[in-house]
């Protein structure tokens, strides 16, 4: 099996529908996906959904500023839903404010922002300086998480640790990018196939996260 068979074969069976973002994750681009990502850790998205919405409606809007300027403990009653409230409002207020001290407004954090800074920030792993970097920054790195470590297991596919799993699937794409192109029918840009890649097996492995084995097995079909 490979990267790119694995991303062919999900494409086939419909993921994803062509109405979601096209980065995949909802408000790609924007300053939300920090939030977002932040408030995912050990969380189910409906439960980041409610935080994010709770932020919303009491704030207005979403922005570095807007974080910068709230109260942690106001911040930490708002995102409750997403748990683990009191710590993840203050990596929020701190990743916040030093992405404010070191690049001053977002869009320049996006233009600007490297993987070594983002993990050197209090609480952000490799996941979530990803997370970061592809959905919000449109930047070239491919999202591991455990519906893909679990996925690939499940095929018979163990690996160490999380750059090998991404080291494995990045490579296929990379070294099939022609054809990736052709199953899409035009060039697309890197970070988008990552970001599409990464979306396909989150939203597959949650369709089928009561099915057994062999049974996942057989609906990804001959390549396994």
């Amino acid at each position: 099996m490979s990267g790119f068979e694995l991303l062919k074969r999900l494409k086939e069976l419909g993921y994803l529908k062509e109405d979601k973002d096209p980065y995949w994750w909802p408000n790609s681009g924007s300053f939300e996906v920090v939030v977002g990502a932040i408030l995912t850790q050990n969380s189910r998205w409906e439960n980041v959904e409610k935080a994010l919405n709770n932020l919303k409606n009491s704030l207005g809007e979403l922005s570095l500023q807007v974080i910068n300027q709230i109260d942690q403990k106001e911040l930490s009653v708002l995102i409750k839903p997403a748990g683990f409230y009191n710590t993840k409002a203050y990596r929020l207020k701190k990743l916040c404010f030093n992405i404010e001290q070191d690049y001053g407004e977002f869009e320049f954090f996006k233009k600007k922002v490297s993987r070594s800074w983002l993990l050197n920030q209090k609480g952000v792993g490799f996941e979530t300086a990803d997370t970061i970097l592809n959905y919000a920054c449109y930047k070239e790195f491919l999202v591991v998480d455990n519906y893909t470590a679990k996925l690939l297991n499940l095929l018979g596919y163990e690996f160490e640790s999380y750059p090998e799993i991404q080291e494995y699937l990045s490579d296929s794409i990379i070294e099939n990018l022609d054809k990736v192109y052709d199953l899409y029918g035009k060039e697309l840009p890197l970070s988008q196939i990552y970001a599409r890649f990464h979306g396909k097996i989150v939203e597959f492995s949650k369709d089928h996260k009561k099915s057994k084995p062999d049974e996942v097995r057989k609906i990804l079909g001959a390549y396994f």
